[in-house]
């Protein structure tokens, strides 16, 4: 399977991209995959499918989307960010999440689990469209289009009462019989992989970007004997 970070470097051998070979899929990244599919007569949408990976790397099999480094580059790029603190990272947490041009403020004192969402999504996916408030975790649950829960699904749950306005957001990586296992922002005051009830996800609040390639839709179970429950997120 090819990397982003193969992408990059095979794009600036041929001219399109002069950035950093940093890995993640940013803007200058997609940029330089739609100026090379335009001169390949392909699709122009950024994401490096499998006609554009054959078009890059014409000696190798191309991949299946599902398989693509660009199937959840948001999820790549929060699995990068994992293990800041609110406080004890505080300045490297706060450069990330208005490294997009935007943040809700300092995480050490606002909720930010929805900031983490936003910035992942929007340094990944620049093509898409997202909540008009997007630090509001309940806003989440009308983004992109319904989905099953799967790899790299954006989960939207209440908290305190189904009907409350309070509520969390995160990226699912997994789950267990009564838990999903949840990659995300304000999590223990962190970005963590954290165990949410199942039963405290939002009608609708499994969601997946309307610009992303589509992957199958496959639970990923484990027994999260490893993972703690967060009830810490405000």
């Amino acid at each position: 399977m090819k990397t982003t970070l193969d992408i990059q470097s095979e794009l600036q051998r041929r001219g399109y991209y002069q950035g950093e070979l940093d890995g993640i899929r940013g803007r200058q990244t997609i940029a330089a995959v739609k100026q090379f599919q335009r001169a390949q007569g392909l699709w122009i949408d950024g994401v490096a499918g499998g006609k554009t990976i054959a078009k890059l790397f014409p000696n190798e099999a191309a991949v299946a989307n599902d398989n693509s480094p660009d199937a959840t580059p948001w999820l790549d790029l929060a699995y990068r960010k994992k293990g800041l603190h609110e406080r004890i990272n505080n300045a490297e947490l706060r450069s990330f999440l208005k490294s997009d041009g935007k943040t809700l403020g300092d995480p050490a004192k606002l909720p930010w689990c929805g900031d983490f969402v936003e910035t992942c999504l929007a340094i990944t996916m620049p093509d898409e469209i997202l909540p008009v408030n997007p630090y509001g975790a309940m806003n989440w649950a009308a983004f992109g289009k319904a989905t099953k829960p799967k790899k790299g699904a954006i989960l939207s749950f209440w908290r305190g009462t189904p009907d409350s306005w309070q509520g969390h957001v995160g990226f699912y990586v997994g789950e267990d019989a009564t838990h999903f296992h949840v990659l995300g922002g304000n999590q223990s005051d962190a970005v963590t992989i954290s165990r949410i009830e199942k039963k405290r996800l939002r009608v609708n609040g499994a969601r997946w970007p309307l610009t992303a390639l589509a992957t199958a839709e496959i639970a990923v179970v484990s027994d999260g004997a490893t993972l703690t429950e967060t009830t810490n997120e405000a």
